[in-house]
């Protein structure tokens, strides 16, 4: 691989993982409007965006595709669905004081997916992919017997991530198309909810001339950049490259709930942590050695 192609492919993925890294650093700014209001936003402006973006970035054919296996479209609706609660759960705990569960969360998500390849695809798990899904196990069963509860906002996360990148494979749809698609999907429901609630504060007049409206409108440039930055990088880079940058985000998302937002890292949430992180250093050598191999 040329190194001006590693070199591009390593600045496209750190500016994708960067970026999703700052999120909270977006949704805080609009912390004043719900949850599900934001979500309802960012379906809409990714929908619009994501269209007009398809306009320009071509992926010849794709919509034929789609009209020929109409079995794809409802595996995307289904995926769509689980993009959507996974937005959801992340900007409530962002916006409610529950970052450092929310970086958890993605901290177990590459030991969730060797899970679900296992369980649901049959996939046989190394000893040493065994042994990192046990630390993330106790890093958790930890959590529980410490806190008295489970860390439903990690397993939410990793889970629905985890089924979504599942269910994905089953409709072979580049990321942006694919993407497209889902929000469009979602699009009706989203308006729905906002003829329901006549009183939510994006449906009043005078909200639109504050600072705020600007943000939400920004949902849609804001998902819709680290995912280009994402497939570019994919194409100059091994994907275990790729796995590995995976963890600056929640590394980003963790500083910042310590450093920026005051969040208490207690000393069982910490051990919780190193359970998961040492699985991943497993994992990581695991996948290191397995690509050595195959080379």
């Amino acid at each position: 691989m040329q190194a001006a192609n590693l070199r591009r492919g390593y600045i496209l993925g750190l500016s994708a993982y960067i970026i999703w890294g700052l999120f909270p650093l977006y949704f805080k700014a609009i912390a004043n409007v719900p949850a599900v209001e934001i979500i309802i936003h960012r379906v809409l402006w990714s929908a619009l965006f994501g269209a007009l973006l398809l306009m320009v970035w071509k992926h010849p054919g794709w919509w034929r595709e789609l009209r020929e296996n109409p079995r794809r479209l409802a595996i995307l609706a289904l995926s769509g669905t689980l993009i959507a609660a996974n937005w959801l759960t992340y900007v409530w705990s962002v916006n409610n004081g529950r970052m450092l569960e929310a970086s958890l969360g993605y901290y177990i998500n590459p030991l969730v997916n060797v899970l679900l390849g296992m369980l649901i695809l049959g996939e046989r798990l190394r000893r040493m992919q065994w042994i990192a899904v046990g630390l993330a196990a106790v890093g958790v069963a930890q959590q529980v017997w410490q806190v008295g509860s489970l860390p439903w906002v990690s397993l939410v996360l990793a889970l629905t991530f985890g089924f979504y990148g599942l269910i994905r494979k089953q409709a072979p749809v580049k990321a942006l198309p694919g993407l497209v698609v889902e929000t469009w999907m979602l699009v009706p429901i989203a308006l729905a909810w906002l003829l329901l609630n006549p009183t939510a504060s994006s449906a009043q007049a005078e909200f639109w001339t504050t600072s705020e409206a600007w943000w939400l409108v920004a949902a849609g440039p804001v998902t819709l950049v680290p995912l280009v930055c994402f497939n570019a990088a994919a194409r100059h880079l091994p994907y275990t490259t790729l796995g590995f940058l995976q963890y600056l985000a929640p590394t980003l998302v963790l500083l910042q709930a310590v450093l920026l937002f005051d969040e208490h890292l207690s000393s069982s949430t910490l051990v919780a942590f190193i359970f998961i992180w040492a699985g991943l250093a497993v994992y990581s050598v695991d996948a290191w050695f397995s690509l050595r191999r195959r080379s």
